[in-house]
């Protein structure tokens, strides 16, 4: 008997909300997480943000706290904030250092990596983790204008899934609009 197909989600989470709202799609994260491990044990999902810190609500925090205490591995840093050369206020959340280290770090306990992102940055990171012997499969859309995956990572992908063809599998519907006042 062999084993079940080990699998670990990484899931880029300003790129896939990115993502999904250029789709008018809101996910439903346990049944994203059933979805993909149908094809094996899934052995980690993780989750990257960068957090406003200091404000009295953050938008996200409710999403972070409930894949906290769901199962996820949660990996936030604070958004750094700095003025540019035209004294406009910018800000500033990259997870893709902590993304590229997690993923190789477990890379040899695993068989297929889920990548949710478009970022073209991370071609040069799949093309590691295949290296290893494990598969990389890449989630984004290339049905949004514009498009939220780079060419090159989706070429470089063992299996590219577009969000549009799958979203019915783990998204929720929208609430309601209440036009009443």
């Amino acid at each position: 008997m062999t084993s079940p197909n080990r699998i670990a989600l990484f899931i880029d989470g300003a790129n896939l909300y990115s993502a999904a709202r250029s789709l008018n799609v809101d996910l439903d994260f346990r049944k994203l997480s059933e979805f993909f491990g149908r094809d094996g044990r899934l052995i980690r999902s993780y989750y990257y943000t960068a957090i406003v810190e200091g404000e009295e609500f953050s938008p996200v925090r409710p999403l972070v706290d409930w894949l906290d205490y769901n199962g996820f591995t949660v990996m936030t840093k604070p958004v750094r904030r700095f003025t540019d050369a035209q004294g406009h206020t910018r800000t500033k959340g990259n997870m893709d250092v902590e993304i590229a280290v997690d993923m190789l770090e477990l890379a040899p306990h695993l068989d297929e990596v889920v990548l949710f992102s478009g970022d073209g940055d991370f071609k040069r990171l799949v093309q590691a983790v295949q290296a290893k012997g494990v598969r990389v499969t890449v989630v984004s859309t290339t049905k949004s204008q514009p498009p939220q995956i780079s060419d090159d990572l989706r070429r470089q992908a063992d299996e590219f899934i577009d969000l549009a063809d799958v979203m019915n599998e783990f998204s929720k519907p929208k609430p309601a609009f209440n036009r009443e006042r």
